[in-house]
């Protein structure tokens, strides 16, 4: 198959999603995969030119070795507001480019302004067009005053959809909510790599680099810093214990990092809050190995609702108990007694993790994680990815 991807933000500085893995590991089973992407990140490039040129990535990898994703970057302006403006033009380009020269068997939007040009595109062309739904999409638009738009944006591009694909159970009811068509809306769960991630893994490497002893607690996060992730209010309960053995290590860096720094640097935490920024993908599960509970303290808001993010298969393979908030999408996917402990806010979580450590329940907890998802490898996510792929390109107009 010829597969057309399409998101509004960086596919290779961004962490992976259940985009990358699956559509690297199509690559490998022969297919064609092409991305257009956007340079979410133009505030914090070195490059400071108003405009940048078109750019095209070739064989790109961030999950498997060998993948020959092609990624191509239109040319946007860098200025507020003006950078949609000029995104609108160059993608729409770029689509009416990439649907007649590349000849697509089917199309995948993953955002809201791409994937509403892609839709068009796909009608024009008469191509399959799927909806991949990782996030409730709007919600994550970081201008606030554009939200109702792209609310309604997302409301348009799930109604048109041939086929809509949500990672669990709580997003498609979200996506129903929103217009999607029930009985053309499917559960692809997300997977994990478990030949990669897997409990044997070696920790004195990755807690010695960090000055982490064999008798300290250490509690690990990972991904972009939101400021709704909960993290700062942890790092503040952190300094409240008395228990200096409790450390917090964090990788990923975003909105909420400097003031995560601010607390570090305000409280001479430097050796308890650990902030270690952005890690290579392929050392990540050395640093979970250095963990003994890893974290997901976010808020309950819309953008956290209704999801799973990734890091939790990842997490749990490496058989660490999880401490997360009782987000109503988590609860739905793992339930209770699985590995993952909830609780109610944030502040909960250092007493909780000095609970389980003390207890000894953490290592019990990690070995429930691990046998939750010992039978979610991508292979089988891919598998029925690929199958619906085959499905929509098969039963659309274009192959009869």
């Amino acid at each position: 198959m010829r597969i057309l991807m399409t998101q509004d933000t960086d596919w290779s500085k961004r962490n992976p999603g259940q985009q990358h893995h699956i559509a690297e590991r199509l690559t490998l089973r022969g297919h064609l995969v092409r991305v257009i992407d956007y340079d979410i990140l133009w505030r914090s490039s070195e490059e400071k030119k108003l405009w940048s040129q078109r750019r095209v990535f070739s064989c790109v990898e961030k999950t498997v070795a060998g993948a020959k994703v092609s990624v191509i970057r239109p040319g946007m302006l860098r200025l507020p507001v003006l950078n949609y403006v000029s995104m609108l033009w160059t993608i729409n380009r770029e689509l009416m480019f990439q649907t007649a020269e590349f000849k697509p068997d089917v199309v995948i939007g993953h955002s809201i302004l791409t994937n509403f040009l892609t839709m068009l595109w796909a009608r024009m062309r008469n191509i399959p067009y799927v909806f991949h739904m990782t996030d409730a999409q709007h919600t994550i638009v970081p201008e606030h005053g554009l939200k109702p738009i792209a609310k309604i944006l997302e409301k348009w591009n799930l109604k048109r959809a041939e086929v809509v694909i949500v990672i669990n159970e709580r997003l498609r009811e979200y996506a129903v909510e929103m217009g999607a068509r029930p009985e053309r809306t499917k559960v692809i769960r997300a997977g994990v790599d478990l030949s990669r991630y897997q409990p044997q893994i070696d920790s004195r490497r990755a807690r010695s680099r960090f000055g982490l002893g064999e008798n300290d607690i250490v509690l690990f996060f990972m991904g972009w810093l939101y400021r709704f992730s909960g993290l700062k209010e942890v790092a503040e309960e952190l300094r409240r214990s008395n228990d200096s053995h409790i450390k917090l290590l964090i990788v990923g860096d975003g909105d909420a990092f400097d003031d995560l720094r601010r607390v570090q640097e305000r409280e001479n935490m430097a050796k308890r809050l650990i902030l270690a920024g952005k890690q290579p993908y392929e050392g990540i599960p050395g640093l979970i190995a250095a963990a003994d509970i890893c974290l997901l303290p976010a808020y309950c808001n819309e953008t956290m609702r209704d999801i799973v993010p990734i890091k939790l298969y990842e997490y749990m393979a490496m058989a660490k108990p999880v401490i997360s908030t009782r987000l109503p999408g988590v609860i739905r996917e793992f339930g209770e007694d699985n590995g993952i402990i909830y609780v109610s806010e944030p502040q909960e979580v250092i007493a909780t993790a000095l609970e389980l450590a003390h207890s000894g329940k953490a290592k019990v907890e990690g070995a429930k994680a691990r046998r939750f998802v010992e039978n979610m490898g991508w292979d089988s996510v891919v598998d029925k990815f690929e199958t619906a792929l085959n499905d929509i390109v098969v039963g659309s107009p274009r192959s009869n």
